[in-house]
């Protein structure tokens, strides 16, 4: 599913709004979410799940061409946890 298909999608359901209305609306969900994350809040989304920004600390590696090892730089890495709403819907129990 793309961004345009979830704006098609809350045309649909939602209704009253044109797609230019439903695409902003869209658009400043997903920058609200981005900027929160940004910031390293976690975001919970009741009955969907949470999402979590870690932080990964630098550690030893190795280039599977070469074999040379190498240091994996420090990141910050995304995380999502389904709630048990949405693992119940998704194996059908």
């Amino acid at each position: 599913m793309t961004k345009a298909d979830i704006v098609d999608k809350v045309c649909e359901q939602v209704g009253g709004f044109s797609k230019k209305e439903a695409a902003d609306l869209v658009d400043q969900v997903f920058d609200t979410i981005k900027v929160v994350l940004e910031t390293g809040e976690k975001i919970k989304v009741s009955g969907f799940g949470n999402f979590v920004v870690r932080e990964k600390k630098p550690r030893p590696g190795r280039n599977p061409q070469t074999g040379q090892e190498i240091t994996i730089e420090a990141r910050r890495v995304l995380t999502f946890k389904p709630s048990n709403v949405l693992k119940t819907a998704l194996n059908g129990e």
